[in-house]
């Protein structure tokens, strides 16, 4: 069973940057597509960025598409994710997990506040 912790999160103002960080502990996730998800106050939870195992190929929501950058360090079962140009909708708290199903347990996220 993989044990996902997410941290990096933090209030930082529109326009600002925050690194996330999902550190995986257990089984290797080396072969499993991995991504961001997120949930506002009053949302359901959405999907942010994807990876696949090898790292080779990512997508993107459309709201965060060409500020956001996911990437992961398969060696130290870590994935990332780089938010820039943030504003006050993205404003969540964020959870990496496997892409597809049977999704891995859910972490506690990390709370992303930006403010105007």
């Amino acid at each position: 069973q993989v044990q996902l912790v997410e941290s990096g999160g933090g209030l930082v103002q529109a326009g600002g940057s925050l690194r996330l960080s999902c550190a995986a502990s257990g089984r290797t996730f080396s072969r499993i597509a991995m991504g961001w998800f997120r949930r506002a106050p009053g949302k359901m939870r959405e999907f942010v960025a994807g990876i696949s195992w090898r790292g080779h190929m990512t997508n993107y929501a459309d709201s965060v598409k060409g500020r956001f950058t996911i990437s992961r360090d398969n060696a130290k079962n870590r994935v990332y994710l780089q938010m820039n140009s943030l504003n006050p909708e993205d404003t969540a708290v964020y959870y990496c997990n496997r892409l597809g199903t049977p999704k891995l347990s859910w972490g506690r996220g990390t709370q992303v506040t930006v403010s105007s």
